[in-house]
């Protein structure tokens, strides 16, 4: 179950934290390469590149404020979701690196990821009940 679904890419491999409290899932390494994308699509065109960040922040904090709103109709939320969905979009267009960070699994090894990530927790949640809270 080392790999994913696509051939020479390596899954994320979940692993407990060092005090063994809770499941660790590192996916920072995965991220790398999406921000040194972002950062040469930058320096290739700041202006581009600049105003796209720059309309996906106001998405975003348009889309936060929809979802914090007591009174923001659902067809609101749902529209400043799909704007923030857009931007995020064409965003990662301009980074080749994208479509490399999602893990695809085979049915077999989602199965096998999943009793792994369940194996990790149910030590944490021994070792918790075992250890008196202070």
């Amino acid at each position: 179950m080392s790999h994913d679904a696509t051939p020479g890419r390596q899954m994320i491999a979940p692993q407990l934290t060092a005090d063994g409290r809770a499941v660790r899932w590192p996916i920072a390494e995965r991220l790398a390469p999406l921000v040194d994308d972002l950062a040469l699509a930058y320096a290739e065109d700041p202006h581009a590149i600049g105003r796209l960040l720059k309309l996906h922040a106001a998405h975003v904090a348009r889309l936060d404020y929809a979802q914090c709103s007591d009174d923001m109709p659902e067809y609101e939320r749902c529209m400043r979701a799909a704007q923030a969905d857009g931007s995020r979009d064409a965003l990662l267009d301009e980074m080749p690196s994208a479509p490399q960070v999602d893990a695809l699994l085979a049915p077999d090894d989602a199965i096998a990821y999943a009793a792994r990530i369940t194996r990790l927790a149910a030590r944490t949640h021994l070792a918790q009940n075992r250890t008196p809270r202070p």
